[in-house]
């Protein structure tokens, strides 16, 4: 729904800011809304944070690092003993055949601890699920029951000490001598060994190991072996050796180590060999012709871990915001209008800002989550699954799982410092989630690298549309481009009248809250700096590879913009999409909230919105003015939308989310009278 333009003063739309809580002009109904944010997989979510509210799966502060592991180890076992991580596994073998509901309700478990999250993502959701989406029926029967049931810890060998983001290019090898029918795997020097891997420390009983096929003396690419590691007792077999990462910034609990191999020979059976096989006698065959397309397919099929990071991210951006936000609103600081009674230091709009942005940011990063949930269940079920919706799925999760693990340590970063000298105590958490999930920025894909490989399909799509064009179409493209029009022809939306308003002070605001006006300011920076990269990059031959390489790197800051702007999007767009189809009331608050978000991501961008003549320096203020008006409106439904996430005390485990501290402005207020 767009709104329609009114005629209001400056003084209309932005009166006085005062201190204090406005009387709400609506009602929030937080139970709808929780309900909402339960999406398709309720069940299974309440069933995750059940988990999390159970003590047995919860992190214990003050435990050295082998006795976190062996909790996290233990709690691992609770986990597969009870079939609460086998729902993305094959029915027959005791799962569900659920992918979407086995992360929905997976990625609740870091509430308890990161640390078991992660650990049993390794067991099931990457040593597991490689065996199930990368081997055949023949390793789904005699590899996966004993995963499942933890009987074979297992780790997920693709990173090397010198190649993580650039699978393609690691060291380790796997040469097939027809002889035996065997493959040999090797590490043929150090900066190949597998490095970082949980479970590989000490539990780890086998690995699925990436390497370098070998057959007939030619290379075949990665493709991923099945490689027993170490005997029932724990020691290493022969030929396999490896050493404990040690103590790390966050995730006590997993124990990530380094293996290598010395020559060590496992069954030609053991090749995963989905999207790729070796016969007896050494003859290469695959079902996808080209090697390029092979190894990406093989990479796509792992694309789960990426999503369930994002969602992890967001969960624990709720629980962040949820222990600041209550927090905020006992806390008292100053006599800033009253000499009787300090001000709560949730009505500070320094404060507001800075929390409240963010609040509107993980709301929108929730329902991003749900459709890329969604996509990747009609994928996986085979509902859905082409090349193209696979492609479509692995952009979306690389640009969202950047973005959001980015979000979530701003978000607790900047929750502990509002909440002062509190949030820098480990018993409010927000300093140990922090330190857990710093890794999530590198950890299943460096989040600057999936940006880039976002960006490039930016790329690539833009090219598309000019395929088989002539050269009157061109020009007159051309001179769109110079005119700074650069989205009417590119599958964006074309700048329409309404933006138009933004240049008439009386409307500005007003204009500036449409959907449709933010839609197309958010549109238009993506489609432009596309645009403007190709433009660049268009004198580029493809004979000449260290010339396209040295002008890749020239624009590769402003791909990096664009891939950003791109995920920024499409969060809003989900964000929207969900807020219209919620009742009235509720629909009244959230459309405050989905104006923030936007509002928020432009500002961010100014410059580039000024430099680029797409608003003039008033109408910048006009943002600010209104993202300022907007604070003001969401301040009395703040604890409305931090419960709404559904979180108690028994999630959170922080004292100052709980009450104590009105408890303790009473006592001091008692002592005042």
């Amino acid at each position: 729904m767009v709104d329609s333009v009114a005629e209001h003063t400056d003084e209309e739309l932005h009166p006085p800011l005062e201190l204090g809580v406005e009387a709400p002009e609506t009602e929030l109904d937080s139970a709808w809304l929780g309900r909402h944010l339960l999406g398709k997989w309720e069940e299974q979510r309440l069933a995750g944070r059940r988990k999390a509210a159970d003590p047995r799966y919860q992190r214990i502060d003050g435990l050295s690092m082998d006795e976190h592991r062996a909790r996290v180890t233990e709690q691992v076992k609770l986990l597969a003993d009870d079939g609460a991580a086998l729902a993305a596994f094959p029915a027959r073998l005791g799962g569900r055949d659920d992918h979407g509901g086995n992360i929905a309700g997976f990625e609740e478990l870091a509430l308890a601890d990161p640390s078991l999250q992660i650990k049993a993502g390794v067991q099931f959701g990457l040593f597991g699920a490689a065996i199930l989406h990368l081997g055949t029926e023949r390793h789904h029967d005699e590899l996966l029951p004993p995963m499942m049931s933890l009987q074979n810890p297992g780790a997920f060998a693709m990173t090397e000490t010198g190649h993580g983001s650039d699978v393609a290019s690691i060291g380790t090898t796997a040469t097939y001598d027809p002889a035996t029918e065997e493959f040999v795997i090797h590490t043929p020097f150090r900066a190949a060994w597998k490095d970082y891997l949980g479970n590989a420390a000490v539990d780890g009983r086998a690995a699925v190991v990436f390497a370098q096929l070998i057959t007939g003396g030619e290379r075949q690419g990665v493709h991923a072996f099945y490689v027993p590691i170490r005997d029932a007792e724990g020691n290493f077999l022969p030929g396999v050796g490896g050493e404990d990462d040690g103590l790390k910034g966050g995730l006590g609990g997993v124990d990530n180590g380094r293996l290598h191999f010395d020559q060590v020979r496992i069954p030609r059976t053991q090749l995963l060999n989905r999207y790729g096989d070796v016969a007896p006698d050494g003859t290469y065959s695959s079902p996808i012709a080209s090697p390029g397309r092979r190894f990406f397919t093989m990479l796509g099929t792992l694309v789960q871990g990426r999503v369930s990071i994002d969602g992890a991210a967001v969960v624990v951006s709720k629980a962040a915001l949820a222990i600041a936000i209550r927090y905020g609103a006992e806390r008292r600081q100053f006599h800033a209008s009253s000499t009787e009674e300090e001000e709560v230091i949730l009505d500070y709009r320094s404060h507001q800002r800075r929390l409240f942005t963010r609040l509107a940011d993980t709301y929108a990063r929730s329902y991003v989550h749900d459709r890329l949930l969604d996509d990747l269940d009609e994928v996986f079920s085979g509902t859905d699954d082409t090349p193209e919706r696979r492609e479509d799925l692995e952009t979306l999760a690389a640009g969202v799982k950047a973005v959001s693990s980015w979000q979530a340590l701003d978000i607790l970063q900047e929750c502990r410092e509002a909440c002062g000298g509190a949030g820098f105590l480990q018993a409010n958490r927000l300093t140990q989630l922090r330190a857990d999930l710093d890794v999530y920025a590198t950890f299943e894909g460096d989040n600057t690298v999936l940006l880039q490989l976002v960006g490039k399909r930016l790329l690539s799509d833009y090219a598309k549309q000019f395929k088989g064009a002539n050269a009157a179409a061109l020009a007159q493209f051309a001179a769109k481009e110079l005119a700074g029009r650069a989205a009417s022809l590119v599958g964006f939306h074309q700048l329409s009248q309404d933006v138009g308003d933004l240049w008439r002070a009386s409307s500005a605001s007003v204009a500036l809250r449409r959907r449709a006006v933010q839609t197309e300011l958010l549109t238009d920076r993506v489609s432009s700096i596309v645009g403007d990269i190709a433009m660049r990059l268009r004198s580029v031959g493809r004979d000449d590879p260290a010339a396209a390489a040295k002008a890749f790197n020239n624009v590769q800051n402003e791909l990096l913009d664009a891939a950003r702007a791109w995920v920024e999007l499409k969060t809003y767009e989900a964000f929207a999409d969900a807020v219209a189809q919620m009742p009235d009331a509720t629909r009244t608050v959230m459309k405050d909230l989905r104006d923030l978000y936007a509002l928020w991501l432009i500002e961010k961008n100014l410059a580039w919105y000024l430099a680029n003549g797409r608003l003039s320096g008033a109408r910048a203020k006009v943002v600010s003015s209104t993202i300022e008006r907007l604070l003001v409106k969401i301040r009395p439904h703040a604890l409305g939308l931090v419960d709404a996430f559904g979180y108690g005390d028994e999630h959170l485990r922080a004292e100052i989310a709980t009450g104590a501290e009105a408890r303790r402005q009473q006592e001091a207020a008692a002592h005042r009278e």
